[in-house]
């Protein structure tokens, strides 16, 4: 998007109001350098009507009529003080109507995120420094050359091959791997680039931009989607966090007709892919996040358990591994590029990068080839006897949709597992960038009503982008005093297993669309785990506890307010759009595996049930939501997808 002089004004105001600075060593957000940083990221998006939506409202922004719509009168924004801008922008956060709300979140997400991560002129934000979080380091000077030689076109291309991979994260590596080592010719397509060891270390723009999927939410604006979009995708990114598939998930997933979710089949493919991955317990060390957890839960009575991680014995579950959800620095994270992919790669499979693939040819019923194009231009034709599709639950009902398949269940079925924060802040340093990225898991409220679904308790590390995802804001002054205690403060996490689900729909250009709101069933869950999350905090000692609530709701144990009060407030505050922060990690089940066309989008192989020979895999095969992180459930189905189809191919 290339702004138009009035809208980098418009853009400059708005977030000008929300970061101002302090006037001596925080520089207001236009003076840094952050408004250029979110025209970066919003260029990134894949959806014109997004851009043109954003230029609209630029544009009106410093308008009369605009100001009478902000409830700030027949006033231009640009004639208000800092004070009765922030009361402006409030009253869109506090709005009653859900499409004004999502308009401000989108504003904050988009001011705040980029003031935190934006280098600034020297190189070093101002704001590191004030509140102790380390500059970017850069890469390691004894990190090794990559590993893997993919291939990028600069021109137009046509392929051949037995089987077609569209995607390289958790599924598209784990089913390359297992197709090639079946003696299969193996093509992966990767719509994003290749990064290793010695790529990771400049800091939280750059991983964004390099290694994360252009930022979104779902159409409502209820809940922001994170996804990694690089060679090895989400893998490279991840928390390491190993966990099989559930016994009763299992079960449940078999009942819809894939039976061998039950059987030794799957049992069989979960314990390969953990032996592949290096799974183990042994490497998950107590962070100062993870101590937090751990005390405030031991105080209540409630049961913690380490979490299995995929990481060899390189990682330190130190200073360097709090960063890792940017890429490992010491190549210690068994991710996709690490693993299956080196392993498809020694059996001969082709990897290509800066695909995207836009369509699959099915002709008389069967799936002939994939068309992708570069982001120069170059068209790329794969011709193969079967395409596997492994391009994430957003982009995967997306492509099949574009290719023609009409099965009703394509895109429906959407689960994020959405997650929320309560935040403590303690007297001591905490430094939550450092530590394990997540080691240890509460699992007190994880079967809330005797049916599997509820919420589970973890952290992760806190990063100065990262966190604005999922607080709230209620004035530049609050904010400013809320990041100045930011190396004293760690969050719980809560993880909700939803019940209910969204969809995956295509605009005209083809590009998703998800919908999702979180129903009245899954929000009393969520609500249990921040009121849980809390009682953890307080158990633990924090002397101020809030939440992601956009009404700000805060108290401080002994001292003002009480864990009753803070509870009654968040309820009344509400979990619909825009009212508490949410982010979904783990999106699932758009494309499910199932025994009928009636209940799923693909067959008890994967295989769509229009065309036989395109199999997905990946974690839109999810029947319902794994309950936990899905990384080990993703490739374990890919494996075993890939099994059976290797056994029809060869």
């Amino acid at each position: 998007m290339e702004p138009t002089a009035a809208q980098r004004a418009a853009l400059s105001m708005i977030c000008d109001t929300f970061v101002p600075g302090d006037g001596l060593t925080l520089p207001p957000a236009s003076e840094l350098g952050a408004v250029d940083t979110v025209f970066r990221l919003l260029s990134r998006s894949p959806r014109e009507a997004d851009r043109k939506q954003l230029a609209m409202l630029l544009g009106w922004w410093d308008s009369r009529l605009t100001g009478l719509l902000l409830g700030a009168g027949p006033r231009r924004f640009s004639t208000l003080s800092q004070s009765g801008r922030e009361r402006a922008l409030l009253r869109l956060g506090d709005s009653r109507l859900a499409p004004v709300r999502a308009i401000f979140q989108a504003l904050k997400q988009a001011a705040l995120l980029s003031y935190n991560v934006t280098p600034g002129p020297t190189g070093t934000n101002p704001l590191w420094k004030e509140i102790g979080y380390p500059a970017p380091t850069g890469p390691l000077s004894t990190a090794p050359q990559p590993t893997l030689a993919p291939t990028r076109h600069a021109e137009n291309t046509t392929l051949t091959c037995d089987v077609v991979i569209v995607g390289s994260g958790a599924g598209g590596g784990t089913a390359a791997a297992v197709l090639a080592e079946a003696g299969l010719d193996v093509i992966v397509l990767e719509r994003g680039n290749y990064y290793d060891d010695k790529d990771f270390g400049a800091g939280e723009l750059a991983a964004l931009e390099q290694l994360y999927a252009p930022g979104a939410s779902s159409s409502e604006g209820q809940i922001t989607l994170v996804a990694g979009a690089c060679l090895g995708g989400g893998t490279v990114v991840n928390w390491s966090t190993s966990l099989p598939t559930p016994d009763d998930v299992r079960a449940e997933w078999a009942e819809l007709g894939a039976t061998q979710f039950a059987e030794a089949e799957f049992g069989e493919a979960l314990a390969a892919v953990s032996r592949r991955l290096a799974v183990t317990d042994t490497r998950s060390p107590l962070s100062a996040r993870d101590a937090v957890l751990e005390r405030g839960a031991h105080g209540l009575g409630w049961e913690v358990d380490a979490l299995p991680r995929n990481v060899s014995e390189a990682c330190d579950a130190g200073t360097e591994c709090g960063s890792c959800g940017y890429g490992c620095r010491l190549g210690a994270k068994q991710s996709a590029t690490k693993t299956w992919l080196a392993d498809a790669a020694t059996a001969g499979a082709r990897l290509v990068i800066d695909a995207n693939v836009r369509r699959i040819e099915v002709k008389n019923g069967r799936a002939e080839s994939v068309s992708a194009i570069t982001q120069s231009g170059a068209q790329i034709e794969v011709r193969a006897r079967a395409v596997v599709v492994a391009a994430g639950a957003v982009q995967t009902p997306a492509l099949l949709r574009r290719s023609g398949l009409r099965n009703e269940n394509i895109g429906r079925h959407l689960r994020l597992h959405p997650a929320a924060a309560v935040f403590g802040v303690f007297d001591e340093e905490l430094r939550g960038w450092e530590g394990a990225l997540q080691g240890r898991i509460c699992r007190q409220h994880a079967d809330l009503d005797g049916n599997g679904y509820g919420v589970i308790y973890e952290t992760g590390p806190v990063h100065p982008g990262l966190a604005i995802g999922f607080m709230g804001w209620r004035g530049a002054d609050a904010h400013r005093g809320t990041l100045l205690d930011f190396a004293r403060t760690t969050p719980i996490g809560v993880i909700t297993r939803d019940r209910d689900s969204g969809t995956v729909t295509v605009d005209k250009s083809g590009e998703p669309i998800v919908n999702y709101r979180l129903s009245a069933y899954d929000a009393a869950h969520l609500h249990t785990g921040i009121e849980g999350a809390a009682s953890i905090l307080e158990t633990a000692g924090a002397r101020r506890i809030f939440s992601g609530h956009q009404t700000g709701v805060a108290y401080e144990p002994g001292r003002r307010g009480s864990h009753a009060e803070f509870a009654a407030s968040c309820r009344d505050a509400g979990y619909g759009p825009g009212q508490c922060a949410m982010g979904a990690l783990h999106i699932m089940g758009s494309a499910r595996m199932g025994g009928s066309p009636q209940l799923s989008a693909t067959d008890p192989d994967g295989a769509t049930w229009e065309v036989a020979n395109i199999v997905v895999a990946d974690g839109s095969c999810f029947p319902t939501a794994s309950g936990v992180n899905p990384m080990i459930s993703i490739e374990a189905i890919a494996y075993m997808n890939a099994k059976r189809l290797a056994a029809q191919l060869t």
